[in-house]
């Protein structure tokens, strides 16, 4: 008898924690464009540290045991049915969507091929070892981790944050014990923190282009560097749905979800991560444990059974490392109540790893990271 077909678009964090649970008791086929999962939480550490490449690009080769990884994209989506051209698709019982969201490089990438992703890596690493100032324009979670991973790495590098917001991370909400403590670590390794005011204009050149350029805030603040980043601009990426889901998708691209992450108005439709309408921070361990419901979901539909799986965001909690030896984090106490946690406690828990080994278990390639790694100059050692 033929198992059921489960289609997952999309292989981030939430796609493949459904594919690979449900692996055993369905036909799983995980749709996605790029030949190696993308490890998001690493990228910024890649950016200024090559050895961590093999530790960020995931191939998706082992993750399967039984069902399939097809490299391609999903042009059309409806309710049962996933088509990649006018004559191309697949039918689906159980459809999970789980594309995500688009950001600006070097945090997310469009590339499909990991080898190109490296290659234009590689070409930023050399432009901002010979920048003198690096402006990042957007002081959020992004802006702030990114000023970390360059003044960690290139100690004589000038850095520039700009926001027209009057203070750093004012889109997530955080307690003001680490907004204070990563704003003075910021200054302590001397970023230049330019804030309260938009530029006027955009640099003229690509992101990672090393040029010189001048720019000013409309309060008149003259900035010059040689390379620059957008740190702002998250965007789900639902564009693809047709039919009946169009009725869930919300203005920002999010899709309505229910309580067991079914898509509104469709019971064998699941939306997870950053395409999901929750309440909550776009985070990786949410989208894993969406990830986790829908696939105790979709088992309970398969077995016959009522949906089992409820999602409730959990209470926030924030970390946000500057490099491998720095940061700040909030999290709960036993009472609920936020608690500060400094830049020591922040590197043990996030700083130092970036979670990369626990995703290296998850695709099988632990051996092959670890043994990678071992006497490379990586972000590891230069922690100190």
């Amino acid at each position: 008898m033929a198992h059921p077909r489960v289609v997952v678009v999309g292989g981030g964090y939430g796609g493949v924690a459904v594919a690979q649970q449900l692996d055993a008791v369905a036909d799983v086929m995980l749709i996605e464009p790029k030949d190696a999962f993308v490890h998001a939480v690493g990228t910024l550490r890649a950016v200024v540290d090559p050895a961590w490449e093999d530790r960020v690009f995931l191939p998706y080769d082992r993750l399967l045991s039984r069902g399939r990884v097809i490299h391609d994209s999903a042009r059309a989506v409806g309710a049962n049915r996933v088509s990649f051209t006018r004559t191309e698709f697949v039918d689906a019982d159980y459809l999970v969507l789980a594309t995500g969201t688009a950001y600006p490089f070097p945090a997310k990438f469009l590339e499909s091929d990991a080898w190109v992703v490296r290659s234009r890596m590689a070409r930023l690493r050399e432009a901002i070892g010979q920048a003198e100032r690096v402006l990042l324009v957007g002081a959020g979670p992004v802006g702030v981790e990114l000023a970390g991973e360059l003044t960690s790495a290139f100690g004589d590098l000038g850095v520039t944050l700009v926001d027209r917001a009057d203070d750093i991370l004012t889109t997530i909400d955080v307690i003001p014990q680490v907004r204070d403590s990563i704003r003075t670590q910021l200054i302590d390794r001397g970023v230049d923190l330019v804030l309260g005011a938009p530029l006027g204009f955009l640099p003229p050149m690509d992101v990672g282009r090393l040029h010189d350029f001048t720019v000013r805030t409309d309060a008149g603040v003259e900035i010059n560097a040689q390379v620059w980043f957008r740190c702002y601009g998250n965007r789900a990426v639902t564009d693809y749905v047709t039919g009946g889901l169009l009725d869930a998708r919300r203005p920002d691209g999010t899709l309505s979800v229910t309580e067991h992450l079914s898509v509104a108005g469709h019971d064998t439709v699941f939306a997870v991560g950053d395409v999901a309408d929750l309440r909550e921070t776009k985070r990786a361990d949410a989208a894993r444990a969406h990830g986790r419901v829908v696939a105790t979901n979709i088992a309970d539909l398969i077995a016959g059974r009522s949906p089992s799986a409820v999602y409730v965001p959990p209470p926030e909690r924030i970390v946000i490392p500057l490099g491998p030896d720095g940061g700040a984090s909030q999290l709960l106490d036993t009472s609920g109540v936020p608690r500060f946690h400094g830049p020591e406690e922040t590197s043990r828990m996030k700083g130092v790893d970036l979670f990369t080994d626990l995703m290296a278990e998850q695709f099988h390639r632990l051996d092959d990271v670890t043994e990678h790694s071992r006497g490379e100059d990586t972000s590891l050692e230069y922690a100190g």
